[in-house]
């Protein structure tokens, strides 16, 4: 699916099995053994919007040891893209969810 606003071509291994996942309730596809990294700037041109300005981040270390790749699952939890490794049906969030407090009242 790669198209021209997207942060990785993919230049071999392309005969992977193909996986669905979506990228913020839209469809995208990934090749089995993927990391979510991979997958995602295979889709789109960035992992996520950084919470300290309006800069797009696409990861930075890519070993798992900064907080750069940071992205979110249909149910809230956090994961890091570059260690992570895509599956089917994965839902996926670019954006932070807000967080909400509980009312005690």
């Amino acid at each position: 699916m790669n198209s021209s606003n997207t942060r990785f071509v993919r230049l071999g291994e392309t005969e992977r099995e193909k996986i669905v996942f979506l990228i913020n309730d839209k469809p995208a596809e990934a090749l089995q053994g993927d990391t979510l990294m991979v997958a995602i700037l295979n889709n789109i041109d960035h992992l996520r919007q950084s919470e300290f300005g309006d800069g797009k981040r696409s990861g930075f270390c890519l070993m798992g040891a900064c907080q750069d790749c940071w992205v979110w699952t249909a149910a809230g939890g956090r994961l890091r893209a570059c260690s992570t490794l895509v599956s089917e049906g994965m839902q996926i969030s670019t954006r932070q969810p807000e967080l909400t407090w509980p009312n005690l009242a």
